[in-house]
């Protein structure tokens, strides 16, 4: 999972992710945006699940950040379809909407995105 962090014409910390793992950087850049109380709370409830067989969500505007003790995933909430919304014979394209990491890698971007926020 490679990742980079860059400043908008703002000063605001955007995160761009490797193909796979785009919409890490989405939710980063949509939900958080430099929210470190939020980031605090998702730190709180990986270390909480850890080790047990419960999972935690957090449901945003644009993403939903789910996580247990071993994955993150997050997930774009358009996603969510009832029934047969889609036409028979075609299938949706998620690769840029759905996204899956293991928790450790994730707290350790959680931790870089501090430092860069930081200036560090």
């Amino acid at each position: 999972m490679d990742y980079e962090f860059l400043r908008d014409v703002t000063g605001q910390v955007q995160v761009r992710f490797s193909m796979g793992h785009e919409v890490v950087g989405h939710w980063f850049n949509e939900e958080v945006k430099g929210d470190m109380h939020l980031l605090a709370k998702v730190e709180a409830a990986a270390a909480d699940v850890k080790g047990s067989e419960r999972h935690w969500q957090l449901e945003g505007h644009e993403y939903t950040l789910w996580l247990d003790g071993e994955e993150v995933m997050i997930r774009a909430n358009l996603l969510e379809f009832e029934g047969d919304e889609i036409e028979e014979g075609m299938a949706y394209y998620d690769e840029e909407s759905l996204s899956l990491c293991g928790v450790e890698d994730f707290l350790q971007v959680i931790q870089k995105y501090r430092e860069f926020a930081a200036g560090c």
